[in-house]
């Protein structure tokens, strides 16, 4: 079956689930809309309409997966401005203006902005938003409406808002704080309750039926009003003739004017930011950990706030808090988004009269939920354990976020992250001298098809982008090897994203491997700690790396002796012709038979002297066979090998074996022994498995695939290889 008929079929199945994701998204939508419109001092409408055309043109256009798109809380102040300096028509011009800036920052690939965020300042930002959601959306949930000018005070109040709930007198707030209470207890507790039948219908529809529910059972059972408070029932809703008949005339005089300048460049900074900010964030939400097209979402951003503006609503960006609802309801892909548009329209054009028998607190309720998982202690918990450190860049952008903005909160957390990151490694010049230089290269093995990326230098959020340019190049399903081993620093968000690319190739039957951070020290155990190149191994300290403690894993599982210690004593290297040159460091993470007849193991060493003077790390394999061999060295062979018989070097052929001889380079002083030593077993063999490099010192075999660390799965190949010529050789 083709990997399209595939992709199909797991679309359909998926899209009932997408499809109730997207109703419960535009349940929260709806009000949130109306809402952020009204702050606005905008038509009620005009959020909903946002969301609409988002919805549909971002589903069809962008290129995030779970992401849900429409009005946002960053852009309130702006558009509050904008309108009361332009008046309504003009700041619907500027509107699609602003998406027109950002259509265009989509075609010139700004969208890598995104990369230079760290995760932690991420985080933190997440958990600042979700106490934003938190904070403002408590108070509806209790049926106490409150204006405050700052954030953090919504925060404080919310101990005076229970008490007065447990106070009230009237009727009508205590059953619509009643509504609030049991829909986040159903919320919290109904994941809990393991119930085939039950669990059919996720906790939100449970909440709508109920409230609907409980509506009619009061009008027709009781033949009475809703006791809910009228003033915390959804409303607002026009009728779709009503819209239709207020489509604004944008008026495109004042165009030129400072103020209208200004607005545009304002409202596209904000909504760019907001939403590269949040398209980031849910990927991070996205179980599957895929990757967006972040410049593909831009200019999908950018056509729909276009459309927008023309149809009478506000900018559409990327908003986290109905983007986390839509993850948490089982969203996979981007129809969920599609579905909360078709939604809305839906519920205005026929159910318009049945969203009124919703109340607020309800709606609230699962908003309060998702800000409290966004903010949960376990994200503190988290950033303690990756390193105290990142707690520091967490509170920053948490607080400022909280205390002053979005934008403020960010660049603080990205300032505070680089003074850390010097002041960890002890050095701005690290930083300073390579931040503009290449760091990253990247190439095809021709044996194994494997793809091989070494990362020198340091490897932040500073210059991640570069890395990540090599990495989505890279088919999900073939073999990569990302090499540390030069790198003096790698970050937390690094690790993060490597950790996320490793579970998205073993998703998509590919192979991600991560070398070289051996000799990196952390300061705490979890997989995100970040790590720096320390002249001292981090094995001496008897903590042993993902890589050390893999190697370990595969020594019991092949009945082999492991030993992470570093050595100095290499003399049974010294007589090979591969180190004559070049000056042994030392040995480590060494593999061995209980016989020590043959042993893998890495190993530094270096060439060159003074400023030419290069340090390599590679991955060898030793086979003692305590017979007399021939001294050799057989090599693939390749142009250079060619060339080399200019210089008087010479192939040797062996008869009987023209195949061999075209594709290997075997040198050697004894002719004639090494004749006699490749015979057809030996020759065959090597016809029928992957190049190596392989000498001999007249004791023993030196075997070694790449100058570099190999991977796990290279390192089985390896052994393999070495154990299976060795009894070629013996049986021979």
């Amino acid at each position: 079956m083709s990997p399209r008929k595939n992709n199909i079929q797991d679309f359909l199945k998926a899209l009932p689930k997408n499809m109730f994701s997207g109703f419960v998204v535009s349940l929260i939508a709806l009000p949130l809309g109306l809402g952020l419109a009204m702050a606005s001092e905008a038509p009620p409408i005009s959020g909903v309409i946002a969301a609409v055309v988002g919805g549909i043109v971002v589903s069809i256009l962008g290129g995030s997966h779970v992401t849900i798109s429409g009005p946002g809380n960053g852009l309130v102040g702006v558009l509050l401005v904008a309108i009361s300096t332009l008046g309504l028509e003009s700041t619907y011009v500027a509107i699609i203006c602003s998406g027109i800036l950002l259509l265009m920052l989509g075609f010139f690939r700004m969208g890598a902005l995104a990369d230079f965020f760290p995760s932690s300042a991420i985080q933190g930002m997440l958990a600042a938003i979700g106490l934003i959601i938190l904070g403002k959306q408590f108070h509806i949930m209790l049926a106490h409406k409150i204006n405050r000018e700052d954030t953090v005070d919504y925060l404080i109040e919310i101990p005076y808002t229970i008490n007065d709930a447990l106070h009230y007198g009237n009727k009508g707030l205590i059953f619509a704080a009643l509504a609030g209470i049991i829909s986040l207890t159903i919320m919290i507790f109904y994941s809990k309750i393991r119930n085939k039948y039950l669990q059919l219908i996720p906790a939100p529809m449970w909440i709508v039926i109920l409230s609907i529910g409980f509506s009619y059972y009061f009008e027709i059972g009781l033949h009475e009003t809703n006791p809910i408070s009228k003033e915390y029932m959804i409303s607002g809703i026009p009728t779709i003739q009503a819209i239709i008949a207020d489509l604004p005339r944008p008026d495109f005089s004042g165009i030129l004017s400072f103020s209208f300048l200004g607005s545009v460049l304002a409202l596209t900074l904000i909504s760019g930011i907001e939403s590269l900010l949040s398209i980031k964030a849910v990927d991070k939400l996205d179980p599957e950990k895929r990757r967006s097209n972040v410049n593909k979402d831009l200019k999908a951003l950018g056509i729909a706030t276009i459309g927008s503006g023309f149809l009478g609503g506000l900018n559409v960006v990327t908003v986290i808090a109905r983007s986390s609802v839509n993850v948490n309801q089982g969203a996979s892909n981007r129809s969920s988004n599609f579905f909360h548009a078709l939604f809305l329209v839906l519920f205005i054009v026929f159910f318009s009269t049945q969203l009124t028998r919703i109340p607020l607190p309800a709606l609230m309720a699962i908003l309060v939920y998702t800000g409290y998982k966004l903010a949960s202690p376990k994200v503190v918990t988290k950033m303690f354990s990756i390193g105290k450190e990142q707690l520091i860049i967490f509170f920053v952008t948490l607080i400022l976020t909280l205390k002053i903005g979005l934008i403020t909160g960010i660049i603080s957390g990205v300032i505070t992250t680089f003074i850390i990151h010097i002041i960890v490694n002890k050095s701005a010049g690290l930083f300073l001298r390579n931040v503009l230089k290449p760091n990253v290269l990247m190439f095809k093995e021709e044996e194994n098809g494997s793809y091989y990326v070494s990362v020198k230098h340091f490897c932040s959020f500073l210059n991640y982008f570069r890395l990540k340019k090599h990495l989505e190049a890279v088919p999900e399903d073939e073999d990569v090897i990302v090499d540390f081993s030069m790198c003096e620093f790698v970050d937390d968000t690094i690790m993060e994203n490597i950790n996320n690319y490793q579970e998205l190739f073993s998703k998509r039957g590919g192979h991600f491997d991560v070398i070289g951070l051996d000799m990196h020290d952390t300061d705490s155990k979890h997989p995100f700690a970040s790590r720096r190149l320390l002249p001292v191994p981090k094995i001496i300290k008897n903590s042993l790396t993902r890589r050390q403690t893999s190697m370990e894993v595969l020594a019991k599982d092949y009945d082999l002796n492991y030993s992470a210690e570093k050595k100095k004593d290499v003399s049974f290297l010294n007589n090979f012709s591969f180190f004559r040159t070049k000056q042994i460091n030392h040995i480590y993470n060494e593999l061995s038979q209980i016989d020590e007849t043959i042993k893998l193991f890495d190993i530094e060493f270096s060439e060159g002297e003074f400023i030419a003077k290069e340090v390599v790390r590679s991955t060898m394999l030793h086979i003692n066979l305590n017979i007399s061999l021939p001294e050799f060295t057989l090599d693939r062979e390749g142009f250079l090998e060619k060339v080399s018989a200019f210089a008087g070097f010479k192939d040797i052929p062996i008869e009987n074996h023209e195949d061999f001889s075209k594709r290997f380079y075997l040198m050697g002083e004894n002719v004639a022994e090494i004749s006699k030593f490749f015979d057809d077993d030996v020759t065959h063999f090597f016809e029928s498995n992957p190049y190596y490099h392989v000498e001999s010192n007249e004791r023993a075999l030196l075997i070694f695939g790449k100058e570099r660390l190999a991977s796990v799965k290279e390192i089985k190949a390896l052994f393999d290889f070495g154990k299976r010529l060795k009894n070629v050789i013996t049986q021979g």
